[in-house]
């Protein structure tokens, strides 16, 4: 190349702007769109962005996933809501349906109580687990949690939801059978009438689509305690 030329090229690339010679995309801040199934609050929007979590969005998501036996709420691990981030970007999912995070310590207690149990050390306990529900995918989005080896994942199959938290890694699936059937529209002699989780998370009357009553959403949040406390790992 001639010398001159070369010379003006490396003027020229000196004299431009870094942000010219290089524009890079903006990065796009991570989002969640989720539903409370006891409380029928939503979440939706960013958490995280360049520059790492978003303090106000996890404050909103500390009260959102809160315990709602008594109101009660702590920090919520952010690398828990990274992994079910990934987990519903894993399997496309544009909105999830949370049936547990927090739990006190006497909430957990109280669940320990019951016919199964539960981890006397539970990762809820701290902040660091969420049970969810998905309309579609549900055993796609558990063996793409288990293949993150992000923490611990639970698959509840005929339950019809999965466990994920930020613990030790390790994986474990139990059977038990009730709660699923509720979830995909089936009916049950405790409630007014059938219920169902719309596509849109929301709990509702199967027949009329319209939400469910105040009593309804109390005799599921006796369903949900039991079906929670399923595995003696969590």
């Amino acid at each position: 190349m001639d010398r001159r030329l070369f010379m003006s090229l490396v003027a020229w690339l000196a004299a431009v702007p870094a942000s010219a010679r290089a524009a890079p995309e903006p990065p796009v801040p991570r989002r969640l769109n989720l539903v409370n199934a006891h409380t029928g609050e939503t979440f939706s929007g960013p958490y995280r962005n360049d520059e790492g979590p978003i303090t106000d969005a996890m404050s909103d998501l500390s009260i959102f996933l809160r315990d709602f036996h008594c109101g009660a709420s702590i920090p919520i691990d952010v690398n828990v809501v990274d992994f079910l981030a990934n987990v519903m970007d894993a399997v496309g999912a544009e909105k999830a349906t949370v049936l547990s995070a927090y739990r006190t310590p006497e909430t957990n207690e109280m669940l320990a109580r019951t016919t199964f149990g539960v981890a006397e050390h539970s990762q809820h306990m701290y902040g660091r687990a969420v049970d969810i529900y998905l309309p579609a995918h549900l055993e796609e989005a558990m063996q793409a949690a288990r293949a993150m080896n992000a923490g611990g994942v639970g698959w509840y199959p005929r339950s019809g939801f999965i466990h994920i938290d930020t613990g030790p890694v390790r994986n474990w699936t139990l059977d038990g059978q009730g709660f699923g059937h509720l979830l995909l529209g089936g009916s049950s002699p405790w409630f007014s009438e059938p219920i169902a989780i719309s596509p849109g998370g929301d709990l509702v009357t199967r027949r009329t689509g319209h939400p469910a009553t105040a009593a309804d959403r109390l005799v599921l949040h006796r369903l949900i305690e039991n079906a929670i406390g399923l595995s003696p790992r969590r």
